[in-house]
């Protein structure tokens, strides 16, 4: 005894209304092809599966070669010996949206003036940067004169510096200052005065960029 019976499935969005006309040997008449996938064996996405899955795959991977932000940080902090926003430490964090290349040597810090209101960072290399970070000034720091670093007639060294190279030799200072003082000096063979930086004691920098 043959039996048979209709189905209207409702359409949802802009999909058609379909009929399954149901017989002994149940045969399946749609208007669009049927989804072909097994729990057994192999199985296919759809399309529509697509847009649910993408956003649990990973994110891609953070750009490589690049100095972390929080490098520098702790780098300021170290040279100040104050935390971000105390008194004579950084003002702020590094911004995070530096695009500043990675640096295979150890940052370089000092003190951007004698007024100590600023540090300058440096990257020596081929892929060199300097960026200035503003700091809190320290409790009496304006009553407190800048001590000298380099005296007149002290022996030092005279070093050049540019972008990925340095050379130095001994000279002798022909006026003092304190770190961040640029002063007059001769090389060892009585040449003609330079102006240079003094970067420490002892050590005064001509930069050749």
């Amino acid at each position: 005894m043959a039996f048979a019976f209709d189905v209207a499935l409702q359409p949802t969005g802009h999909q058609p209304v379909s009929f399954v006309r149901m017989t002994r040997r149940t045969r399946v008449d749609t208007t669009f092809p049927r989804p072909e996938f097994s729990w057994l064996g192999s199985w296919r996405f759809s399309p529509l599966v697509l847009p649910i899955l993408l956003p649990l795959c990973d994110p891609p991977a953070q750009a490589s070669g690049l100095t972390d932000p929080a490098a520098i940080d702790r780098a300021v902090i170290a040279f100040t010996g104050s935390e971000i926003g105390q008194p004579g430490g950084p003002r702020m964090a590094a911004d995070r949206r530096l695009q500043l290349a990675a640096c295979a040597a150890p940052l370089t810090v000092d003190w951007h003036s004698p007024a100590r209101s600023a540090v300058r960072v440096e990257c020596a290399g081929p892929n060199s940067w300097r960026i200035f970070v503003a700091v809190n000034a320290a409790p009496g720091a304006a009553d407190k004169p800048a001590l000298p670093a380099i005296k007149r007639g002290d022996a030092l060294t005279i070093m050049v510096r540019g972008r990925g190279f340095s050379v130095q030799q001994s000279g002798e200072a022909i006026e003092g200052g304190a770190v961040g003082d640029w002063i007059f000096v001769r090389t060892a063979r009585k040449a003609e005065p330079l102006r240079a930086r003094i970067e420490r004691p002892g050590l005064a920098v001509i930069p050749a960029n």
